[in-house]
């Protein structure tokens, strides 16, 4: 998966470039569909930001082996990202949780 492979699914399910982060919270990685997006006049990123940020998500999201997570979950959800909430994605990490989560 790459930057521009997430930036379609995004663009194809809400036709805006919403920003994405992960988030640890209790000890599990959530990646997060955020409310702002790049065609906001007060987007903080410019559209090469934007891009090799999403390039950085994607990454680690092959890294983790969660690109079907993320893809299934896009394509089946009826939630969408709104000022103040972000569509959260619980990943499954599996063995490999390990290495990436510390303890609290």
């Amino acid at each position: 998966m790459t930057g521009q492979d997430l930036h379609e699914i995004l663009y194809s399910k809400w036709g805006r470039s919403y920003d994405i982060q992960l988030r640890k919270f209790k000890g599990r990685i959530f990646c997060q569909v955020m409310w702002k997006y790049l065609e906001q006049a007060s987007f903080p990123m410019t559209e090469q930001q934007y891009f090799e940020h999403l390039n950085a998500i994607a990454n680690y999201l092959t890294a983790w082996g969660s690109q079907e997570q993320i893809i299934n979950y896009l394509e089946t959800t009826k939630e969408s990202p709104r000022l103040g909430k972000a569509v959260s994605i619980p990943l499954d990490l599996g063995d490999k949780s390990s290495e990436w989560i510390l303890d609290e």
